[in-house]
């Protein structure tokens, strides 16, 4: 009787790593980490005195304030 019992032990623990097995293949693999990037004010206003005026006129026209304002700022200069 003890070598029943150590049987069905031993085969218990036999089938316990393929039923792991079978939860690794079959789990949903996980999305890959995204990160995001924010710059400082700084950085932004550097970024937007170097910006040639193609792309701010490209950036008002797609509804960007900043460069709106910016457009705007330029046309009242011309006008002085």
């Amino acid at each position: 009787m003890i070598n029943s019992v150590g049987s069905a032990t031993h085969a218990q623990t036999a089938a316990q790593p393929a039923t792991t097995a079978q939860q690794l293949t079959h789990s949903k693999p996980q999305p890959a980490p995204t990160d995001t990037v924010q710059i400082s004010a700084a950085a932004q206003v550097l970024k937007e005195s170097i910006e040639n005026p193609v792309q701010t006129a490209r950036e008002a026209a797609g509804g960007d304030p900043q460069a709106r304002r910016l457009l705007a700022k330029e046309a009242a200069d011309k006008a002085l």
